[in-house]
């Protein structure tokens, strides 16, 4: 990838605005299969069905390594969602699946009922990584024209969704700075600003709040609670448990490439006692 383009999704048809969903599930090779619990619970926006990702080693002769095993799970319309999983338990793996970057060794993923093998299963998701590389030189506001061209978004709407997104993010004072002046927390926030620019019904950020002051994880906290009021599914990854056990409705913990435990985060607090981050060094197994 490209600096300019770190939290563009390759070969996404391009996606002015978000759309009715459609939610019949389709596979790679154009099948239509039965939306499943359709009439009492809301649809699958992520659907992964058995995920297995191995990655081939440069030794001769040594096994491939597993970064995923067999992972079932699903996050429905309107949920905050946290993946959660200690370093190398294959989270970004996970997500880099969805995205296009890594193709799954066995196992179907499902965006919008659409497998992710078919570019257009990704028109309507914003995306935030870890690290975003922006050109600096830009203004917050350039920045957002760029990816609003990117996304062919029509000129008559691209000025009014540029003032949405930065009123969004409270960075409408600062839109006409370069972002080399921004701090760690405003550059977070102008790359949610992108990601939210092709008004995406899903957006999948991957270590959202790294890296930031109490003011700044605060700052994107509530945007999430916003965009969950509007609607939208929000799927991110996380170290920071207690900005989780705030924000999301469900979560799912893996380890090792393992899905460990899943489902409500009232419920697996009551289940396991103590806190989320209690519960989450418990189902790793950690031993202090």
């Amino acid at each position: 990838m490209t600096t300019t383009a770190s939290a563009c999704v390759p070969d996404a048809p391009p996606a002015g605005a978000g759309t009715e969903p459609k939610w019949p599930r389709t596979t790679a090779a154009g099948g239509t299969n039965r939306a499943r619990n359709a009439t009492t619970a809301p649809p699958e926006v992520i659907t992964f069905e058995h995920l297995r990702v191995e990655y081939p080693t440069r030794e001769r002769g040594a096994p491939a390594k597993l970064a995923v095993k067999d992972l079932t799970l699903s996050v429905h319309a309107g949920e905050v969602f946290g993946f959660l999983g200690p370093n190398g338990a294959g989270k970004t793996t996970t997500m880099n699946v969805l995205l296009g970057f890594t193709r799954a060794t066995d196992g179907e993923a499902f965006l919008f009922g659409t497998n992710v093998r078919e570019p257009v299963a990704r028109q309507r998701i914003g995306y935030l990584p870890e690290l975003t590389y922006y050109y600096k030189f830009l203004t917050g506001e350039e920045l957002l024209r760029f990816y609003a061209r990117l996304f062919r978004i029509p000129r008559a709407e691209r000025e009014g969704r540029i003032d949405r997104v930065l009123e969004l993010v409270e960075l409408g004072p600062a839109r006409k700075r370069p972002i080399k002046t921004y701090s760690k927390g405003m550059q977070q926030r102008v790359g949610l600003a992108q990601a939210l620019i092709n008004n995406p019904d899903l957006l999948i950020l991957d270590e959202p709040t790294s890296g930031l002051d109490p003011v700044g994880r605060m700052k994107v906290r509530e945007i999430i609670q916003r965009l969950q009021h509007e609607g939208k599914t929000v799927f991110f990854s996380s170290h920071e448990l207690g900005e989780v056990e705030t924000v999301c409705d469900r979560v799912a913990i893996l380890h090792q490439g393992e899905l460990k435990a899943e489902g409500r985060v009232s419920d697996l607090v009551s289940r396991h006692g103590g806190n989320l981050e209690q519960v989450f060094l418990r189902v790793i197994g950690y031993q202090p």
